[in-house]
């Protein structure tokens, strides 16, 4: 693990979130740098130099190196650490879920929350597509966690960690968690290791 990172993130996506609740649940000090995306912030020269995609968050470590993708960052972050399994069967599960996350449940329900907060969109103007597309990947969440306390067995991993991210807000992007128990109390359980506020009492 780094002595030290800082990371250029915005607060309201919960990609950016993934590498500082990693870091501090890990103590490794992380220092916030508050990127506007919706002003263009992640697409100035500076920030562009540090990663050509220009998209947040991106980790810069004390030595200047800097490191793009939410996934990746956690990963760097928790090298060794208890947050990856070290049965490689199980580690090989939470990489499954990391993969999943970015391909089937972040472009569904972060999409669809941003649209209907940020975008000013309505039900009526939203893709139709991202409800259905976005309740699947809660459904695959709940069928697991009918099994066990966490997505890979009874111990928190990064696996969590990248899935609470956006699942915690997705009532913000029109989804009803009350429709899968076991995915809501695998919600709060998370949040609790985290030590965070419920998300629906922070609203």
């Amino acid at each position: 693990m780094p002595e030290a990172i800082t990371l250029f993130g915005n607060r309201e996506s919960g990609n950016c979130w993934k590498g500082k609740w990693t870091a501090d649940l890990l103590g490794v000090p992380c220092a916030w740098v508050e990127i506007d995306i919706f002003k263009g912030e992640s697409r100035t020269p500076d920030f562009l130099a540090m990663n050509p995609a220009g998209q947040a968050p991106v980790a810069r470590l004390a030595d200047g190196r800097t490191l793009a993708q939410s996934n990746a960052i956690m990963l760097f972050l928790a090298e060794g650490s208890h947050l990856v399994p070290s049965d490689p069967f199980a580690r090989a599960k939470m990489y499954e879920w990391l993969f999943w996350e970015q391909y089937n449940h972040e472009p569904t329900i972060a999409v669809r929350r941003a649209e209907l907060k940020f975008r000013g969109k309505t039900e009526e103007t939203v893709n139709p597509a991202l409800l259905e597309k976005g309740e699947t990947a809660l459904a695959r969440m709940e069928l697991a966690l009918k099994e066990t306390s966490y997505l890979v067995g009874e111990a928190l991993t990064l696996a969590d960690i990248a899935c609470v991210a956006y699942t915690r807000v997705a009532h913000e992007g029109g989804f009803d968690l009350a429709k899968f128990p076991h995915l809501q109390a695998w919600v709060a359980r998370v949040e609790r290791n985290l030590g965070l506020v419920a998300a629906s009492e922070a609203a």
